[in-house]
């Protein structure tokens, strides 16, 4: 759940139909202030809302450019310049030494365990399966918006699996870590 609500605003984004982009990067960017907002009251730390605050920005910008030029050629190229920005976001927050998944992964792990090597490790890995499935569905979405398909139905399902196959790894991964620390060593 909370990875859904993390990628709400992307999702809104993407499930607007194209032809209105601007409404719908102005609906994403409602959506992102709102989820700050909401968690920020809810105790959480702007630190762990890496994603978000990115999120924020990045539709603040687009919301901008695609009113003021609606035929903007960003629009073609908005679904890679989405999940290229969060593979830019990803992969700083691994540079800075706070894997964005780490705000996620607190909000439901107790704070004894926050501080420990193996839960940063893991969170390390994570949100490295993340950057590089954002950034691999950016390179695919760039050709297919130069190919003259950045809104076709194979775009939306690179889309779909640039989400999908990052969240199937870390379902399994922490399953797998976790039979993992059950056995006896």
């Amino acid at each position: 759940m909370s990875y859904l609500r993390t990628f709400l605003p992307w999702i809104v984004f993407a499930v607007l139909p194209s032809g209105s982009w601007q409404w719908g990067a102005l609906a994403a960017l409602v959506v992102a202030v709102a989820l700050i907002g909401q968690q920020v009251r809810a105790g959480v730390g702007l630190e762990a809302l890496i994603i978000e605050l990115g999120s924020a920005a990045f539709f603040a910008v687009l919301a901008a450019i695609a009113f003021t030029d609606h035929d903007s050629g960003v629009h073609d190229y908005s679904g890679a310049l989405s999940s290229g920005t969060l593979a830019v976001i990803a992969g700083a927050s691994l540079a800075i030494g706070k894997p964005f998944t780490l705000g996620i992964a607190k909000r439901t792990t107790p704070r004894e365990l926050w501080e420990l090597k193996p839960f940063i490790r893991i969170n390390v890995v994570i949100t490295a399966a993340w950057t590089a499935a954002f950034a691999l569905t950016a390179l695919a979405l760039a050709f297919e918006a130069h190919a003259g398909h950045g809104h076709s139905t194979p775009a939306t399902l690179v889309q779909i699996a640039g989400f999908a196959v990052p969240m199937v790894f870390t379902i399994r991964y922490v399953a797998h870590v976790q039979a993992k620390a059950g056995q006896p060593a």
